[in-house]
């Protein structure tokens, strides 16, 4: 592994244990030559995927840039960073254990939308508005409403202004 501090090869595992979800192992490693400690996460990795985007465009997928795009959706959102490494896990298995080396980018985004929906719904809609490329303020009230229906609450309307401009 390589020393992102002097970029020795030469690094040394000091501590290794399974992660909390126990599907990683984290290993804490030390690098001879400056003196530099980091942590390195070893997953198990069922097969390679394709990401085939709407464009048609196929690019590798990266559990990273997932793991990047719920994070910009949970910013500043009370969720417990262990949850969100859990469904994200979740979706990287559901995807490998599809059997398919290629996915639909849509697929990814039901996943994660799905994911999120449970996780925070602050969240959700924020993910929502991106995935589905939301125009207008309605889109953000469909969207509402859908959840409000699901949690059995009733969404008051605010009331028509009776000033004419």
């Amino acid at each position: 592994m390589r020393c992102p501090y002097c970029g020795s090869l030469e690094t040394r595992v000091k501590d290794s244990r399974p992660s909390e979800d126990a599907a990683s192992i984290r290993r804490r490693r030390v690098c001879p030559d400056c003196g530099g400690r980091f942590t390195t996460f070893e997953r198990v990795q069922l097969r390679e995927l394709t990401v085939v985007k709407k464009s048609g465009r196929r690019v590798p997928f990266e559990r990273d840039k997932l793991m990047r795009s719920v994070e910009v959706a949970l910013r500043k959102r009370p969720v417990d960073p262990e949850r969100v490494e859990r469904m994200v896990s979740g979706i990287v298995r559901q995807l490998e254990s599809q059997g398919e080396t290629e996915v639909q980018s849509e697929a990814i985004g039901e996943l994660v939308m799905e994911g999120l929906r449970s996780l925070d719904s602050v969240a959700y809609v924020r993910f929502a508005s991106v995935y589905r490329n939301f125009r207008e303020a309605r889109d953000f009230n469909t969207l509402i409403d859908e959840l409000a229906q699901e949690a059995g609450e009733e969404q008051p309307r605010p009331a028509k202004s009776k000033l004419k401009a």
